[in-house]
């Protein structure tokens, strides 16, 4: 018999073998998918924050010659390539999701599509970063690459949440009911934090730790957009407050209160960096902290959205 002909044979074989239901390897995966999305922006920051933004000179290859970085290239060709390593291990584990996945791809068409999508994300990414190393660091493009990032962390909280059952059409247990005004509520901080965000970047590309010592800035007032970016932190803050006011007074327990908590206690710990970080010159490791930050806040708002709008209404 060909190897040809033995192909569908094979096939079959793997496909019996992959899961038919959702399991522990789906949500592990699914697991390692968000921790990796998160472990982008820090190693990107670590990239800004150490000048090593121009580390690996050109694109696709790390240099003219070579498509590694090179010991002449010291720590910093070291740390950008390790960056561009990083987006394999996603690709591999999203690709594997997907081979999990396949004998459910109809029946769960939600987990197999966003999984399809931070697999088709991860050229693009890798494409974006190009552009970046190719225009000397320009802040704009710099801002987009770390902005693509923050989406695909929300899309991972979600495929998360729906591969443990926490939310969607096929959740494994049906969630207390929540007063009418919760989902606006998770709605606007959810949003106010994606604003926070996209400010957070304008005020990146005009503050000092541009990623190489001749990249250029945004030529915008550092200070003013500052406060600014401080506007929906605040809001921020207010709706969820009010979102933890209403869970205790309506003693509301279970995946809802734990997500509130947690958004609370990101959105305080945010809070802590970004003042400590202003008054003190901003400091590396507090900005490296805050962009960690951000995509907590990302997953924790997304997160408490997702099970509010997943939750029945009193």
């Amino acid at each position: 018999m060909s190897t040809a002909s033995r192909l569908p044979q094979l096939a079959g074989r793997l496909a019996s073998r992959l899961p038919r239901t959702v399991d522990a390897r789906v949500r592990r995966l699914a697991v390692a998918s968000l921790i990796g999305q998160t472990l982008l922006v820090v190693t990107g920051g670590a990239v800004r924050l150490t000048a090593s933004g121009l580390g690996c000179p050109t694109w696709p290859r790390c240099t003219e010659t070579s498509l590694v970085n090179t010991p002449e290239m010291g720590i910093h060709g070291f740390i950008e390539f390790g960056n561009r390593l990083l987006t394999f291990a996603l690709a591999a584990v999203a690709a594997l999701m997907l081979v999990y996945l396949w004998n459910l791809r109809k029946e769960r068409r939600d987990l197999f599509l966003l999984a399809l999508g931070l697999l088709a994300s991860i050229p693009a990414q890798a494409v974006i970063g190009g552009i970046t190393v190719l225009t000397n660091l320009n802040p704009w493009v710099v801002g987009l690459h770390f902005l693509v990032s923050m989406a695909l962390v929300v899309f991972a909280t979600l495929l998360v949440n729906r591969a443990f059952g926490r939310t969607g059409r096929f959740m494994a247990y049906r969630h207390r009911a929540l007063p009418g005004i919760m989902r606006p509520v998770t709605s606007a901080v959810a949003l106010f934090s994606a604003l926070a965000v996209m400010l957070g970047v304008v005020v990146t590309g005009a503050g000092p730790h541009a990623g190489d010592a001749d990249a250029p800035r945004n030529g915008l007032d550092w200070d003013l957009f500052s406060h600014i970016h401080a506007v929906p932190a605040y809001l921020i803050t207010a709706g969820t407050v009010v979102a933890l006011a209403l869970v205790f007074m309506r003693g509301i327990t279970g995946p809802f209160r734990t997500a509130v908590l947690g958004l609370l206690g990101v959105t305080v710990l945010q809070a802590v960096i970004g003042f400590t970080q202003y008054y003190n010159g901003i400091p590396v490791l507090l900005v490296a902290a805050h962009m960690l930050g951000a995509a907590l806040l990302m997953a924790a708002a997304t997160n408490a959205w997702d099970i509010a709008r997943s939750s029945p209404v009193e």
